[in-house]
């Protein structure tokens, strides 16, 4: 499991800035499930959504060599991105489970986490994020986005 350096107080309030990154990551000592945290996007844009989320979980994947993901979620993108000087490899897989997005680096050390789709609204999607970071979750991301009222196919922004 990944270390809780990125998570904040569950009832604080996100960011509204464009340039915040919507993350929640479980903390180190949570149970082991399918995901190890929770992501809202601002948009459906590989190239301008994936940078800040390599960045931000470099620190317990190593700078990321791929990131999977479903298509359906996504637009198209390049097969590659440059982080931080590093080449990122994309995989948009037909066998990844919907509104997910799994980090592998250098050692194979992986981070999944549920995307939240950025249409969602900010209440509903904060619900999400905090489901998706808590200690004792094990559900999935198709389980935590019902249990919300999310839909996986809820992609477009307003």
């Amino acid at each position: 499991m990944i270390s809780d350096l990125l998570t904040t107080d569950a009832d604080a309030p996100l960011q509204r800035t464009r340039r915040e990154l919507r993350l929640k990551i479980k903390p180190s000592t949570a149970a082991r499930g399918t995901l190890d945290g929770g992501w809202w996007p601002w948009s459906t844009d590989p190239a301008a959504e994936f940078p800040a989320l390599v960045a931000a979980l470099s620190s317990w994947v190593g700078p990321a060599r791929h990131i999977g993901y479903h298509p359906d979620d996504w637009d198209p993108a390049e097969n590659t991105l440059t982080v931080e000087g590093w080449t990122v490899h994309l995989a948009a897989l037909r066998t990844m489970q919907p509104n997910t997005v799994v980090l592998a680096g250098p050692n194979l050390k992986q981070v999944r986490v549920l995307v939240v789709p950025p249409a969602t609204p900010g209440g509903v999607a904060r619900a999400v994020l905090r489901s998706a970071s808590g200690s004792d979750t094990t559900a999935t991301a198709e389980d935590i986005l019902a249990s919300n009222g999310v839909s996986h196919r809820q992609r477009s922004c307003p």
